[in-house]
């Protein structure tokens, strides 16, 4: 552990850690790793002991696909209940991220906000960056913020670890699937090295240095926010104009309207289906963190601004826990209609 860590173990100081960007508090190390490549086993089932920490809607199906491939599974969530189902499969059970961490050689974390990331990986008590061992690796797999990702991979090669920001897209579906688009940030020999487990989740690909992997997927987010706000607009369109709402989603599938967005939402929307794939509570995080970015940029995105509102609204009115496609709701709201899914014929 970093004597900085140990100091603050003995005495933590918690406005030190609340307000002070940790990587300035540690001093150069010397024991920094010149190649990653350098290590001497290589990654499978039989070498690398693996940790996992959030088991929620995601995180516990894309565990499940390590314990699938072999590999042994040390996992920590803040309610032990939702990491059962990976318990039945073989999983062990850790009382706090620093536990999974010095027990393991790849640390994986998918949690919920960028307040959760810097406890998990940072605290000096708990935090999974205590716990690791030189030349190991933590991978955040939360959509988070991209200045966050730099420090703690500054802070991880302090340690003589490495870190990667690796975020996804594809949603409770691509997660049960095995086919998440995975954005890669870091340094590129790690992600390379870190190439067999990710191919259990999905595809990964490397977006450029610490934080790129963020900031790619706040760019998939910006996309996916205008992308739902057409396609609930068009099927309310649809709806006021007599149409079957259901054809017209079948008619438009196969055209240039087509996309995922539809493909995997649209029919959820018709059958009134608005459990979360992905929480809309989340997703108003993320959408956050983009206009924070786009303020830093100097960048004007107002179909990011108003999908954002309206996903605002959604948890004013109590819907946080809901999937991204309630913004159906929004949408009925401000034009005091429902939308009907009309019954076929017997």
């Amino acid at each position: 552990m970093l004597p900085f860590l140990r100091g603050l173990r003995r005495h933590p100081n918690p406005l030190l850690f609340d307000r002070t960007p940790l990587h300035h508090l540690f001093p150069t190390s010397l024991a920094l790793m010149s190649s990653i490549t350098s290590s001497d086993n290589a990654i499978s089932p039989s070498t690398t002991r693996i940790g996992w920490i959030g088991t929620g809607v995601m995180g516990r199906s894309m565990a499940s696909h390590l314990l699938a491939a072999g590999y042994s599974l040390t996992v920590f969530n803040r309610t032990p209940s939702k990491a059962q189902t990976l318990l039945d499969q073989g999983a062990r059970l850790a009382d706090s991220p620093h536990a999974v961490a010095s027990s393991s050689d790849v640390v994986f974390l998918i949690v919920g906000y960028p307040s959760d990331v810097r406890r998990v990986a940072l605290d000096p008590e708990s935090g999974v960056l205590s716990g690791l061992s030189s030349g190991s690796f933590l991978v955040d797999m939360t959509t988070s913020d991209p200045t966050l990702a730099a420090e703690i991979h500054e802070i991880a090669r302090a340690a003589s670890c490495f870190s990667v920001d690796a975020p996804v897209s594809g949603g409770d579906r691509g997660a049960r699937n095995g086919t998440l688009s995975i954005f890669a940030g870091g340094e590129e020999a790690a992600v390379r090295r870190l190439t067999p487990l990710f191919q259990c989740l999905g595809t990964v690909r490397y977006m450029g240095g610490p934080g790129s992997g963020q900031r790619a997927k706040l760019g998939n987010q910006i996309a996916i926010a205008s992308t739902m706000l057409g396609l609930v607009e068009g099927m309310m369109f649809a709806h006021k104009a007599g149409l079957d709402v259901g054809k017209w989603l079948e008619a438009i599938s196969t055209g240039a309207a087509g996309s995922k967005s539809l493909e995997f939402y649209g029919k959820r929307i018709l059958d009134r289906d608005m459990e979360a794939g992905f929480y809309v509570h989340h997703f108003v995080k993320d959408l956050g963190i983009c206009l924070k970015e786009c303020q830093t940029m100097g960048l004007a995105l107002p179909g990011l601004a108003l999908a954002q509102q309206l996903y605002v609204s959604l948890v004013a009115h109590g819907d946080g826990g809901l999937g991204t496609q309630a913004l159906i709701l929004a949408i009925e709201r401000l034009n005091n209609t429902c939308l009907k899914k009309i019954s076929e014929p017997k």
